[in-house]
């Protein structure tokens, strides 16, 4: 803005006659500059500093598809910005960012670590890439949610300094490297999502620092390595532990888990069999995903004590022996899937899992193919759920005719009995 030229009695003052006079002042001004500033000017400047560093945010954006940003402008105050919220105790201090699935693409500043009042950072569902910045500042941060971007790098040992961390997801990105060895230090983490990067190494045994704390955590679909440490096994208040597709091995560490409501571990490499007591030590679980890993010795009748227990996964694995009938006691399990495994029925006894099922009548899938079940196909088969949509009985040892009574499962969509020893007729039922 131009300035005015100032006035005397005399009319306009000239150059030499303004300098002359400002020179004068200056001494005065500036000790009158220097008491305002001892208590407005760092407030100033930090409010300036939230400001610059959100347009140079701006700046490193690519794309703007949705024309999110076009509020960030400097004739507008930026609390009043697309996705930025401000303090109310701190006039101008931006406290959360949340600028999720608006299509922005581009690097991340790193200016945005110079937020210092910020308690929440949302970019998710962006095409933001290159490597997460440090963050090292960031004090306040209390939820750092960068899922499903194009993200790089390293995760950065930096980011622990965030020790006010309640959630942190980085998960759907292409980050490397290993899962920082002090992520420990983040006392306060509730929720920890990883899933979907290019992780590699080990579990950080330092996870034991917040056994007390956390609740969810989520690595599947990494590249991590060896045995889940003992720690893992010490979470008391855990409700969700997601550590599929990775190729993980030993065996579950986990001991007495009260309060865990969800166990995917499927898609990895243990080895171990489950123990007598596995299902005693998980009461409250409603889903228990061990498929595809090398999990052998028997099905643990104990499963049959998890009550709410709705979906149960053990397929691929080296599972021999009988069928439990305990699991006949899950009234909840909607799910049952234990295909390719090494599981028999030699006798009439060999089949009274199936009587048992028929208390399950919530029960959608029964996926019970490539074992090596022999016999007869019992005449409980027809007293399964009237909601079973998926039956797969398909390379066994099966002998004998189709039972007429399969068609009192009117939900069935899918049923393969093939690869088996099956004769005679098909009956009407099939229409």
């Amino acid at each position: 803005m131009k300035e005015r030229p100032s006035k005397g009695h005399g009319g306009v003052m000239s150059a030499p006659q303004t300098a002359k006079v400002a020179m004068i002042l200056l001494p005065t001004l500036l000790l009158i500059s220097d008491a305002i500033c001892n208590t407005h000017c760092s407030a100033i400047l930090d409010n300036s500093t939230d400001m610059l560093s959100l347009l140079d945010f701006k700046r490193a954006i690519i794309n703007d598809p949705r024309q999110a940003l076009s509020s960030w402008n400097t004739g507008i105050s930026r609390c009043q910005w697309e996705g930025v919220k401000c303090s109310l105790t701190h006039p101008g201090r931006v406290t959360a960012l949340n600028l999720g699935g608006l299509g922005l693409s581009g690097p991340i500043s790193p200016s945005l670590g110079n937020l210092t009042f910020l308690k929440s950072l949302n970019l998710s569902a962006n095409g933001f890439a290159g490597e997460l910045p440090p963050f090292n500042r960031l004090h306040n941060l209390q939820r750092l949610v960068m899922r499903d971007n194009s993200l790089q790098g390293v995760i950065p040992n930096t980011l622990t300094n965030c020790s006010n961390l309640i959630h942190l997801d980085l998960s759907g990105n292409f980050l490397v490297g290993e899962i920082p060895h002090n992520i420990g230090f983040l006392s306060n983490l509730l929720s920890l999502v990883l899933f979907q990067n290019n992780l590699t190494g080990r579990i950080p045994p330092s996870l034991g620092n917040i056994s007390q704390q956390l609740k969810g955590m989520d690595l599947a679909d990494n590249q991590l390595t060896g045995s889940s440490p003992d720690e893992i096994g010490q979470m008391p208040n855990l409700l969700g532990l997601v550590l599929s597709d990775n190729r993980l091995s030993g065996g579950i560490p986990l001991y007495n888990h009260s309060s865990l409501l969800l166990l995917d571990v499927g898609s990895n490499m243990l080895e171990k069999a489950l123990t007598s007591d596995f299902g005693d030590n998980l009461p409250s679980l409603r889903t228990l995903m061990l498929g595809s890993n090398k999990l052998h010795g028997h099905i643990p009748a104990s499963l049959g004590n998890i009550s709410e227990l709705a979906t149960l996964d053990l397929s691929s694995n080296n599972f021999i022996g009988q069928v439990p009938t305990s699991l006949g006691r899950l009234g909840m399990l909607s799910f049952l899937n234990l295909q390719a495994n090494k599981l028999s029925s030699k006798d009439t006894q060999g089949w009274e899992f199936i009587g048992g099922l028929s208390n399950c009548s919530s029960l959608n899938v029964l996926g019970l193919a490539q074992n090596q079940l022999q016999g007869a196909i019992p005449n409980s088969i027809g007293k399964l759920s009237t909601q079973l949509q998926e039956l797969g009985l398909d390379e066994n040892e099966l002998s004998g005719p189709v039972l007429v009574n399969i068609g009192n499962l009117s939900a069935l969509t899918v049923l393969d009995l093939s690869n088996n020893k099956l004769d005679g007729p098909i009956e009407g039922w099939v229409g």
